[in-house]
């Protein structure tokens, strides 16, 4: 394993996320600030609790997984489009690096970038509720394993978008609807039988389900299927960047 070059590609990634650091970490806090005005203030003045939960305490984790999804997509999409783009993609196919290096130098760093706002706004959120974590190292492995998957997700995007337009397409046409009507805001028990069943097929509801257990200990689908759910899209997402590494798709376009 080529580890200079992985941590090469790495600390390249990290150091554009720091130069942007008021911007990177000033737009999740003033977002989790109106979240809470709106949701927590006026909606939960009228929901008091939702399974037992205060309502202003049940929406933080639905808040991280809507911030984790989407900045895992952008920024691993982007990281890996940029040089794609600009033409320096050359430089890293030239050099001495295997594609698993690559993966875990673009991913890594994306997985950790989503991180460090998730665990931003676990803090800002700390500021309007009593933040209550029942299993703090669950809450910490779903937060790890879910960034990873969607930063392989987002690789994945920025191999196949062929113009800025459509690094955009997947997360606002697609994981961003599907995070809201997850359950990011509600529970899905609490929703008509039809519409309880038509939302199980939403693979952002296991997501969710399961990071909400980690805080409260309740959840709409069983820890074990949430894990499940999230492996298998993990293995998907891994299959995918396999097979565009060993067919070349788009690597050099």
């Amino acid at each position: 394993m080529n580890w200079p070059a992985v941590r090469a590609i790495y600390r390249f990634e990290m150091s554009r996320f720091w130069r942007t650091a008021g911007q990177s970490i000033l737009a999740p806090v003033i977002s989790t600030t109106l979240y809470f005005v709106v949701f927590g203030a006026a909606i939960g003045s009228r929901v008091s609790a939702v399974d037992g939960v205060p309502y202003g305490l049940f929406i933080v984790p639905g808040l991280i997984m809507l911030s984790l999804l989407t900045q895992s997509i952008a920024n691993a999409s982007f990281g890996i489009y940029f040089p794609r783009f600009a033409g320096t993609i050359y430089e890293i196919l030239s050099a001495p690096i295997s594609p698993l290096e690559v993966v875990l130098g673009f991913v890594g760093a994306a997985a950790s970038k989503s991180i460090l706002i998730g665990l931003i706004i676990l803090a800002t959120s700390a500021l309007f509720v009593p933040l209550r974590i029942d299993h703090p190292l669950w809450m910490l492995g779903f937060l790890l394993l879910t960034a990873t998957t969607f930063s392989l997700f987002g690789f994945v995007i920025g191999l196949w978008a062929d113009g800025f337009e459509k690094l955009q397409l997947v997360p606002l046409l697609v994981v961003t609807p599907l995070t809201f009507l997850g359950g990011s805001f509600y529970s899905v028990s609490m929703l008509p039988p039809f519409w309880h069943t038509l939302s199980l097929a939403n693979p952002v509801v296991y997501l969710i389900s399961g990071f909400r257990w980690a805080f409260f200990g309740t959840a709409d689908v069983g820890i074990g299927v949430s894990l499940a759910m999230t492996g298998l899209f993990l293995v998907i997402c891994l299959g995918l960047v396999t097979y565009i590494f060993r067919t070349g798709y788009r690597l050099k376009s």
